[in-house]
C-alpha cells in the first residue's frame, strides 16, 4: 500500500519535478486527477500543453515506472495503440526520480491529448472496439522482448483479494454488513476455485493494461476515424489477459445490459484473436474479482473523489453481483434490474 500519510496534491513537488525537463520555469499547473498519482496539466507559455504525473510516495518503484514507460513507448512505436508520447528528461531518461520533502519522488511527463472521456453510458459497439484493442495489445505483449530489469505488479487472486491485497481488504469495504460479507466470501471462494482450474499459463496470463475503463480513455476530435487514445498504464502488470475485460467494465457491473456489454467485448476481441469457450467461461469470475477489488479500493481510498462518488450503494451492488454469480454456479454476472445497486 502507498504511504497514506503523504499529501497527495503537492503543487510545489510537481513544480520541482518539472525542473527535470526542458519546461519553462514557473509554468502554470492545474490538478486534473488525484488517486495513486497526482496528475497535472502543465501549460508552458507559448508551448504545447503537457501532462505531469507525480506518483504517491512508495506506490511504485523507479524500476516499475520505467518498465511501464518502456511498454507504453513500444506500443506507441509499433502502432498498436494510440497513447501520448512520453517526453525525455534533461538527462535522456523517461522517469524523473528526485528528493522532495525527505522522500524520493517519481514523475513522468507526457504530451497532452485534446478531447475528453468517451460517453458515460457505453454502447455495445464501444465495447467491441475496446475488445479488439485489448487483443492487439495482448498480441504485442506476448511477442515483445522485455528490457532487462522489467518488473510490474502481479494481479492475481491473492494480490487482489488476499489479506495483503494491493488495495486493501475487501472485507473493509464501506457499508458492508455481515450478510454481505458472507455472500462475498462464498463468491470469492468459488471464483478462486474457478481461476485455479483455469490456470495462469503463458497463453492465458501475461502483461495487460489492467485499467482500460472510461476514465483512462480519451476521445480526441478525430476519434471516430482513428479510435480512442489509451492513457494511464499505472496499473499495467501481469494478470490473466481477460482481466482487461473485467477492468473495462469497472463500475458498470450494476447495469442491466452487462451481459450484452461483455458479449460485445468478446466479439471485438475475437475479431483480432482467438478466444476459447474456456476463456469465455472464466469471464464472470474475473468480473466478480475485479468488483470486489474495487470494493477494497473504495474503502482504502476514502480521500479520492471517485471513491466518494460511487460509495453509496456500492457494497450492496457488489453483494447483489455475488448472489447472481453464486446462483448461476459462477457462470454469469447478468444484471437483472437497474435497481441492483452500484
Amino acid at each position: 500500500m502507498p504511504d497514506s500519510d503523504a499529501p497527495l496534491d503537492e503543487p510545489a513537488a510537481a513544480a520541482a519535478a518539472l525542473e527535470r525537463w526542458d519546461v519553462t520555469p514557473g509554468a502554470p499547473l492545474r490538478l486534473l486527477a488525484l488517486s495513486e498519482n497526482a496528475t497535472y496539466l502543465v501549460e508552458p507559455p507559448g508551448g504545447p500543453r503537457l501532462v505531469l504525473r507525480l506518483a504517491r510516495p512508495g506506490y511504485r518503484t523507479r524500476e516499475e515506472v520505467a518498465s511501464e514507460v518502456a511498454w507504453v513507448r513500444s506500443l506507441r512505436a509499433g502502432g498498436v495503440v494510440r497513447t501520448p508520447a512520453v517526453l525525455p528528461t534533461r538527462d535522456g531518461g523517461h522517469v524523473a526520480a528526485f528528493r522532495y520533502g525527505g522522500r524520493t519522488r517519481l514523475a513522468v511527463l507526457s504530451e497532452h491529448v485534446p478531447g475528453g472521456p468517451p460517453p458515460e453510458a457505453p454502447l455495445p459497439q464501444d465495447l467491441e472496439r475496446l475488445g479488439a484493442l485489448a487483443a492487439r495489445m495482448h498480441a504485442h505483449a506476448r511477442s515483445w522482448p522485455r528490457p532487462p530489469g522489467f518488473t510490474r505488479p502481479r494481479w492475481d487472486w491473492s494480490t487482489c483479494l488476499g489479506p495483503d491485497g494491493h488495495w486493501g481488504r475487501w472485507q473493509d469495504g464501506p457499508d458492508l454488513d455481515d450478510a454481505g460479507r458472507a455472500v462475498l466470501a462464498a463468491a470469492a471462494d468459488l471464483a478462486r476455485a474457478r481461476l485455479a482450474a483455469y490456470g495462469d499459463g503463458p497463453d492465458r496470463f501475461g502483461l495487460v493494461h489492467g485499467d482500460m475503463r472510461r476514465a483512462n480513455l480519451v476521445a480526441p476530435p478525430d476519434h471516430v476515424e482513428h479510435g480512442v487514445v489509451v492513457i494511464d498504464f499505472d496499473d499495467c502488470g501481469e494478470s490473466w489477459f481477460l482481466w482487461d475485460a473485467a477492468a473495462t467494465l469497472s463500475f458498470l457491473e450494476h447495469r442491466p445490459d452487462l451481459p450484452a456489454l461483455l458479449a460485445a467485448w468478446v466479439r471485438g476481441y475475437r475479431s483480432e484473436a482467438d478466444l476459447t469457450a474456456e476463456d469465455e467461461a472464466v469471464l464472470p469470475s474475473l468480473v466478480l474479482v475485479r468488483r470486489m477489488l474495487l470494493l477494497a479500493w473504495v474503502g482504502s481510498h476514502a480521500e479520492v473523489e471517485q471513491a466518494r462518488s460511487v460509495r453509496a450503494g456500492f457494497a450492496r451492488g457488489t453483494a447483489n453481483l455475488a448472489r447472481r454469480y453464486l446462483a448461476s454456479g459462477g457462470a454469469t454476472t447478468g444484471a437483472r434490474s437497474p435497481r441492483a445497486g452500484r
